[in-house]
């Protein structure tokens, strides 16, 4: 008996005996797996608002470093919605605690702090709006001095420790909670 081994065969042979280990590893992946150990995923907690606010006012926002999600409740509590978010790069310059949306602005701006410019000194003392601007499309700004939630135009950063202390979301999730957000919703980072 003789077996003819063509070209097709022999790269689909090699193919599934390449794939085979990345499959296996696929499975053994668990769920409970600490969340320094994730690669840029948002590991989403669920969340209630009235655990960290006695009224909804004109909105409330829930910005959740440990799990990079971002939970947004209308006033009358109908809307509810989740966002991946980027978060700060280390705890130094997470701010936790309560503020509110003070002022948004579409096509921000941005004015890196003096303790940014110190960390990286290339960094330009000013940048206009824009596909470069790392405040992305649209921004809302706290009432804490130079945190805000805003966009980004490098979708990577989103599940990630990347930013100097704001929360960031992909562009168009932005856009979509800019539009539903009034000024003077309560916020907390977690």
């Amino acid at each position: 008996m003789s077996i003819k081994i063509t070209r097709r065969s022999a790269v689909l042979g090699l193919t599934s005996t390449l794939a085979t280990p990345a499959l296996l590893s696929a499975q053994q992946y668990v769920p409970s797996q600490p969340a320094a150990q994730r690669r840029n995923a948002s590991s989403f907690v669920t969340q209630d608002w009235r655990d960290h606010f006695d009224t909804l006012g004109k909105g409330v926002i829930v910005a959740d470093t440990s799990s990079r999600a971002l939970h947004y409740w209308n006033a009358e509590g109908t809307d509810y919605r989740v966002y991946p978010t980027s978060v700060p790069m280390t705890d130094e310059l997470t701010k936790r605690g309560y503020t509110k949306i003070v002022r948004k602005k579409v096509g921000p701006t941005w004015t890196p702090t003096k303790s940014m410019r110190e960390r990286d000194p290339s960094l330009p003392e000013f940048m206009e709006a824009g596909a470069g601007n790392p405040l992305g499309t649209h921004a809302m700004y706290l009432s804490w001095p130079a945190y805000l939630i805003h966009g980004t135009h490098d979708t990577r950063k989103i599940g990630r420790r990347s930013s100097s202390g704001c929360i960031g979301l992909y562009n168009e999730k932005i856009a979509e909670l800019f539009a539903i957000t009034p000024v003077g919703t309560q916020v907390r980072v977690l």
